[in-house]
């Protein structure tokens, strides 16, 4: 059998078969993974408990968005046992007289100024870490000073998540609704990703959490000597702690609408370049089964549009577009009823153009896997 030969008179064939193969994986996902946030139900427990709570904010030159979010934080109605632990790292504006003026009216607030670098750890963990030993209590909720809880029952919606079993709570950080198309994207690439953490998770395969919303317990943090495997790289604090200290029976999501957070979305696409581009520096050192499944769903997102019109054009349009057809339903179903959980539905008539601009958004950031991280933080 002339192999050459047997592919120059088959390539039609060939074209088809390998737009199939796409298709049936993108479907795979959809139906094994994505579901599962679609159709998850927040479960009420039998007996509500509240726990101490510590709340850990990490800032650096944020005199602005404290002024504006800390707020929100500091007047949360939660009426058992907690506290704000916003540490000041190295700052050079006047974040330290504004968290001192906040300090007289909420006595809840503790304050930790930072005034030398750590060496050789750079980017948040250092903070944080300092932070996450300074707290009190055992639950820990983190979130970021540019972030601010959607409702006044942040605090009580993510510790009310916790089961017996339970030690980390992911939860969503959400973006501000402006206008344009660029807030649109934002807000779509940020619903996307949770739809994927969030799924995994309920298939018992977490892999990541965001810093802007996310809770585990301090003993977690200790356990697995904080972010000492990882001290070198500058980011991860959220994503690479949650890929190795969360398992299938301690990890839980939150899709609550009370217990999601807002931050300012980037103000242009060189500036969202650049934040997306740090979070992808990290994600080379998932665990293999995570990368594997995270690179398959990216791979078949890419070759899915051009396999597509490539099996219109040049072997069967009906067929494909059948197949398309399918997917595209089951895409629709599936964003419908996540998108209204995480209160994106407006993003909703636009998903097949959101689609379609997933072909270029993994083009243009897989370069960022082979790029060294930024060593700062801020």
């Amino acid at each position: 059998m002339d192999l050459p030969k047997l592919l120059q008179h088959n390539w039609q064939l060939i074209l088809f078969i390998a737009f199939c193969i796409i298709a049936f994986i993108q479907i795979f996902y959809y139906l094994f993974f994505f579901i599962r946030l679609a159709f998850y139900q927040n479960k009420k427990k039998d007996v509500s408990q509240t726990h101490a709570v510590s709340v850990i904010v990490c800032a650096r030159d944020e005199a602005q968005n404290i002024t504006l979010n800390l707020p929100g934080i500091l007047v949360q109605q939660y009426n058992s046992t907690h506290e704000v632990v916003v540490v000041n790292d190295n700052s050079y504006d006047e974040s330290k007289y504004i968290l001192e003026e906040l300090r007289k009216q909420f006595r809840q607030l503790h304050i930790i100024e930072l005034t030398q670098e750590a060496k050789m750890i750079p980017g948040k963990k250092f903070p944080l870490s300092i932070g996450i030993k300074s707290a009190k209590h055992e639950i820990l909720l983190l979130t970021d000073a540019d972030c601010v809880p959607a409702t006044e029952y942040w605090i009580q919606s993510m510790q009310d998540a916790y089961r017996p079993e339970t030690e980390i709570i992911l939860g969503y950080g959400a973006y501000q609704k402006l206008p344009g198309i660029l807030n649109k994207l934002i807000r779509w690439e940020t619903f996307h990703t949770a739809l994927q953490y969030m799924s995994y998770a309920l298939a018992g395969i977490p892999y990541m959490g965001v810093g802007r919303n996310l809770s585990y317990k301090r003993s977690v943090f200790f356990r697995h000597k904080g972010f000492s495997s990882y001290n070198s790289i500058p980011g991860g604090d959220d994503d690479l702690f949650i890929n190795m200290a969360a398992t299938a029976k301690n990890t839980r999501i939150n899709t609550d609408k009370q217990s999601f957070t807002l931050s300012k979305p980037a103000q242009s696409w060189k500036q969202w370049k650049a934040q997306k581009s740090r979070h992808y520096t990290t994600s080379k050192y998932y665990k293999a089964k995570h990368k594997f499944l995270l690179s398959h769903y990216a791979i078949s997102q890419i070759l899915y549009y051009p396999l597509l019109v490539a099996s219109c054009i040049f072997y069967n349009w009906q067929i494909s577009l059948c197949i398309f057809s399918f997917r595209y339903l089951l895409q629709f179903l599936i964003f419908y009823r996540s998108t209204k959980k995480l209160n994106e539905h407006d993003l909703l008539p636009w998903f097949w153009l959101f689609d379609i601009w997933m072909f270029f958004y993994y083009l243009i950031f897989s370069t960022s896997l082979f790029k060294k991280p930024a060593q700062t933080w801020k």
